[in-house]
Parts: C-alpha cells; structure tokens; sequence
C-alpha cells in the first residue's frame, strides 16, 4: 500500500488525512451548537456549557493542526487524474469546493482560537501549552474581528462540507463510478493528471469577499473613548481606570466599568476628605461572558444600572484609604480602599486596591462553587486628578 499520491490514485497518508479531518469535523462542528445553544442560568449548566466549549475548543485546536499538515502535504503530492476530465465545469466546482474546505479548515479553528485568547477566562483549551497566543493581545477588538471571522467562515466550512458531500453520494448513486473507491481503499483511475491554479484562485477570492464581510460585520460604531467624566469637589479627574478580576473555572479573568463620575473634596494638609463615586454599571466589560455580568444573577443592569460608592478619607499607616460604602444591586456593604498618593504640584495620582466577596451583594448567589466563579472579586482604582483653582 503505497503512502504517496500516484497520478492515478491516492496514497495511504492523503487517505488517513482525509478520514481523520471527516471524523474531527463531524464531531466539533454539532458540539459547537450544542455549547453556544445551552443555557448558563444556574452553577451546574454554567460547569457544563464551559466543559464543552472546552471540548470544543481543544477539537478546533487539532484541527488546525491536522488541516496544515495536510495542505502541506497535499502541495508537495501529485493530484490524481479526475475520473471525468471532459466535465470541465464540474471538475473546477469540485476543485473549488476542495480548496474553500481547505482554507476553511485552516481559518475556522484559527479565528476561534484568536478570540480565546484575546479574551480572559471560560472555558480553557484542555492542554497544558498556555491559552495565549503570540502577538495577540487581550482586546476587545482583537476579540470582536476574530469573532466575525470565526462565524462567517463558519458557514462557509458549513457549506463547504456540505456540498463535498453531496458531491460524493452523486458520485455513488447517479454516475456509480469509482470516486469513494479511490479515498476508501485507494483504487486507481485512468487519465491524464493536472494542476490548474483556477479553483485555488476561485477560493482565494471567495475568501476574500469573506474576510470583508467579517470586517464590515466587526467594524465598531464610532463612538467617544469611555473615560471618567469630570465630578463636583476641589479635585477634578483628568483620568482614571477602574479594574476588577475574578477568577473563573480556575483562570483569572478580568473586567473593566470604564465609564464613572468622581467627587473629591480632599485637604492634603490633613489628608482627609471625602469621595463619592458614581459607577455606569452598563458600560462592564468581562472577558469572554460580559452579557452574563450584566445579566440578573451578577450586575443586574438593567435594574440597577448604576452603583456608587461613598467613603471619607483619612490617613492609614504610610498612606491613605477611603472608608466608607458601597451600594451595589441596590445592596449596601461596609468598604474600606486602601490607596497611595503621589502629589505632583497641582496634580495627584491615586492607586488603590481592594478585596470584595460577591456574595456580600447577592452577586451569583446561584454558584455556590467556588472553582466555577470565585467568591473572592479584586477591584483596582488609579486616576490622575488636578486640583480645581
């Protein structure tokens, strides 16, 4: 049984390839419906639908893998002669659709695993090499082009598998020739072999028209930067972040409420003030599952769109904190922010960490399992303020 192409059949490698890429596809491509289509309302659908993306995602990874090493050997082969060379519209589909399944399978598995890490957490690829790529950042950006990527030529490897197929079955049941033959047990054929560049060229463009419709579905609104607007006080903030990270099925995923209002009164000759702090909770950002923090079970935006945070300042040790509370879901806990002050004449920069419990504001009160969603929430403030004249 010969491993290499002849020009009148298949070898055992391309055979193997072809099998093994049919079976890793029929399996990935239902589960990846399954997944996204399962719902996430309580700890233990949460537990499941992450296990499968995780499935999926490890699938998607060997096939990548398995689609560049057998495009890689498909170019160094020779193809067989087809079984009807004088049907030349047909046989440029066919060679089309072999291509387009081709880039298809490179493209797919690629997109999804771009977006995994341009996000945080959920759903981990079941390896031990990492879950970041090179040169892909943690970007919302970076997260919704590979998004539009991975779902347009989704349908395009959708379609491509599907007309691969009934491409096949018409082989067998209307012109009952030896195609099947050929990638089952490697039968030879008559005829002379070609290469023509046509249906790669026909893919490569096809491809292209693809890669614009996911550009143009990925393409944001122009929209204002989010940034801390301007609050009462005799300190204005210039700029500021306000970060969170929680952990979820064990890896760390961060968040971000981008949009907020600050009002200072502080006396640097005392180090005392006061600071309250309104927070546009619909504006949070969560990695991978921000529809499900804004959802009722966590930041309950839609009724409690906004959350504030009220504290005097006094000195504490060698720096400063913020004691006061934090009224969030309508709920209202005891908050104590530890923060360092760096003057800088008529301006300050102010970093400040602190610990939550989620629990303490009814915040996923359905997952109880802490190595599914941790309790435990870090929230991190660092802002720039200029004293008002």
């Amino acid at each position: 049984m010969p491993t290499a192409n002849t020009p009148a059949s298949y070898g055992s490698v391309a055979r193997a390839f072809h099998w093994l890429t049919a079976l890793l596809i029929l399996a990935n491509l239902p589960l990846g419906v399954i997944a996204a289509e399962m719902p996430f309302d309580t700890a233990e659908a949460l537990a499941r639908k992450a296990q499968l993306f995780s499935v999926h995602k490890t699938l998607g990874v060997a096939i990548f893998a398995v689609a560049l090493a057998r495009i890689l050997w498909a170019l160094t082969q020779p193809r067989p002669a087809p079984l009807h060379p004088g049907r030349r519209l047909e046989t440029f589909l066919a060679e089309t659709v072999h291509w387009a399944l081709y880039l298809s399978l490179v493209v797919v598995p690629l997109s999804g695993w771009v977006h995994h890490a341009a996000v945080e957490g959920f759903a981990p690829i079941l390896w031990p090499l990492g879950q970041g790529l090179p040169f892909v950042p943690v970007s919302d950006a970076v997260a919704q082009a590979a998004e539009a990527v991975h779902w347009v030529f989704t349908k395009l490897l959708f379609a491509s598998v599907a007309l691969h197929v009934l491409g096949a079955l018409k082989h067998v049941f209307i012109d009952r020739d030896g195609t099947l033959a050929r990638m089952t047990r490697g039968t030879p054929s008559a005829g002379t072999p070609h290469r023509s560049p046509a249906p790669m060229l026909a893919a490569l463009a096809l491809f292209a028209a693809g890669f614009g419709l996911a550009w143009s579905l990925s393409a944001p609104a122009p929209t204002e930067t989010a940034r801390p607007a301007a609050g009462a006080g005799n300190w204005q903030v210039e700029t500021g972040t306000l970060t969170f990270a929680v952990k979820q099925m064990g890896a760390e995923v961060q968040g971000s409420l981008p949009v907020w209002t600050a009002d200072i009164t502080y006396d640097p000759a005392t180090g005392t003030g006061t600071v309250k702090v309104a927070i546009d909770t619909t504006q949070v950002t969560l990695g991978a599952v921000t529809d499900q923090a804004k959802g009722a079970d966590f930041f309950a935006t839609a009724s409690h769109p906004t959350a504030t945070f009220t504290a005097d300042i006094s000195p504490a040790g060698t720096g400063r904190q913020a004691k006061g509370t934090l009224t969030l879901r309508g709920v209202e806990t005891p908050v104590t922010l530890p923060f360092t002050l760096t003057p800088d004449g008529d301006t300050a920069t102010m970093t400040g960490t602190t610990t939550l419990d989620r629990r303490d504001f009814g915040m996923g009160a359905a997952y109880t399992d802490e190595s599914q969603i941790g309790f435990a929430v870090t929230v991190q403030v660092a802002l720039t303020a200029r004293k008002a004249k």
